[in-house]
């Protein structure tokens, strides 16, 4: 039925009104029987990732996003009075520690940010005790509308399930939501439940960082000088102007013929038209169009380590650091706490008061940002001995300082060091 659907579409003519995105929705999306489905891989989001992962500066960024998302763990976390508390492991993690054989949290962790940011989705099924990774560009997401129970209109969606399709459309498989960990750290404006890729935004950047490139190339290739005319009197005949030509093309064409001396007959002349690298300012052109896309991904450019980034006071101590704390603050963290939520799927907490979680205490990349926890917990300790020195119980002291309630102190009834009564 889906491959009729699908390929009923092939025969549709584009409207000339409709932008490309807006045309590659429509074969992203059709509705059948009251369900809606959508087809997260066979439109823009492919045709993205086909041609982001070529670009340099594109493949910098997912391989520095990746490094570093690749190096935490996962664990349980406990509330307490309503605020994340401790940490603890369970034999129920394992499947996290080693997803598949010979795999790692790490390899899993990468795969998942891969796909997230060459097709926005990926998604992951338990398949006899181990991961198993749909592949995003064959997922359907079908689902069913919202009706108001009074007017009858519609007002919203409903997840209903995933299917899984071969590259005809066949129905592959279908799964239950509560089957499937989606992970989508950015929403799809245009679907409730699919996320769409940070490369979708800067596709134009992307493609004009892949033209300059191509310039360069066709420059070094063609003389590695600025382009050049070369115009002959009139009276010269075609089989001397032949002759001409293959020989300056012999001796001139190509890097490694870049820069000799030109000798010239009679009748010719030689004009250089065009602009140079320099001319164009190359270099900032180029750099500010890498800078786009590295904002796009959430990667500072100092850290991502382009030229606009490696230059002025980037690189000073504190600017450095506050582009460390940005990417870890502001891309990481938020991409670990989508990873833990769609994993939690399958890997439910043993109850309502915990939750999946992770820990990044062992990445290298924050680790200035352990030395800040330990100035953090130096200070909480100083706060619990000066409410203990005033006469509360430790156990309120500690309680009241980690969940940052000061109403759960509790006063013993005496004061100070030397624990006299009050005085009523």
């Amino acid at each position: 039925m889906l491959a009729r659907i699908l390929g009923g579409r092939e025969s549709e003519v584009r409207d000339a009104s409709l932008s490309w995105p807006d045309y590659q929705s429509m074969f992203n999306s059709f509705s059948y029987n009251g369900i809606q489905y959508s087809t997260a891989g066979t439109g823009y989001s492919a045709m993205s990732a086909l041609q982001g992962v070529k670009n340099p500066i594109v493949a910098a960024c997912i391989h520095v996003r990746t490094l570093v998302f690749s190096e935490a763990r996962f664990t349980f976390q406990r509330y307490s009075a309503g605020r994340p508390s401790d940490m603890f492991g369970m034999p129920e993690l394992s499947i996290l520690e080693k997803p598949w054989p010979n795999a790692t949290t790490g390899d899993l962790l990468a795969r998942m940010e891969v796909d997230a940011s060459l097709y926005g989705n990926s998604y992951w099924i338990v398949k006899d005790n181990a991961l198993v990774r749909l592949d995003p560009t064959k997922v359907m997401i079908a689902t069913g509308s919202v009706s108001d129970q009074i007017t009858g209109q519609q007002v919203g969606s409903q997840l209903v399930a995933y299917h899984l399709v071969d590259e005809t459309g066949n129905l592959q498989a279908s799964f239950e939501p509560s089957q499937v960990a989606h992970y989508r750290p950015l929403p799809d404006p245009a679907h409730a439940f699919r996320g769409v890729s940070w490369l979708n935004a800067v596709m134009p950047d992307v493609s004009a960082d892949s033209e300059l490139t191509a310039y360069k190339h066709a420059f070094l290739s063609n003389a590695a000088t600025p382009n050049m005319v070369v115009s002959f009197d009139p009276s010269i005949t075609r089989e001397a102007f032949d002759k001409f030509k293959d020989s300056m093309d012999s001796r001139h064409r190509g890097t490694g013929n870049a820069y000799k001396t030109m000798y010239l007959g009679g009748g010719a002349d030689v004009k250089v038209v065009g602009s140079n690298f320099e001319q164009i300012a190359m270099k900032a052109v180029q750099g500010a169009g890498e800078t786009r896309i590295a904002a796009a991904a959430g990667v500072p450019a100092s850290i991502l380590g382009i030229s606009e980034g490696l230059s002025g006071s980037s690189l000073n101590a504190g600017n450095y650091t506050a582009a460390r704390r940005r990417f870890a603050d502001g891309t990481l963290r938020p991409l670990w706490r989508s990873a833990c939520g769609a994993l939690q799927n399958l890997v439910p907490p043993p109850d309502g008061g915990a939750r999946l979680w992770y820990d990044d205490r062992d990445v290298s990349f924050l680790q200035e940002d352990v030395a800040d926890g330990a100035d953090i917990r130096m200070k909480d300790a100083q706060t619990m001995r000066t409410l203990v020195d005033g006469g509360f119980e430790p156990s309120s002291v500690v309680a009241a300082v980690t969940t940052g309630d000061m109403a759960r102190l509790v006063h013993t009834g005496s004061v100070s060091v030397q624990l006299q009564p009050l005085v009523p």
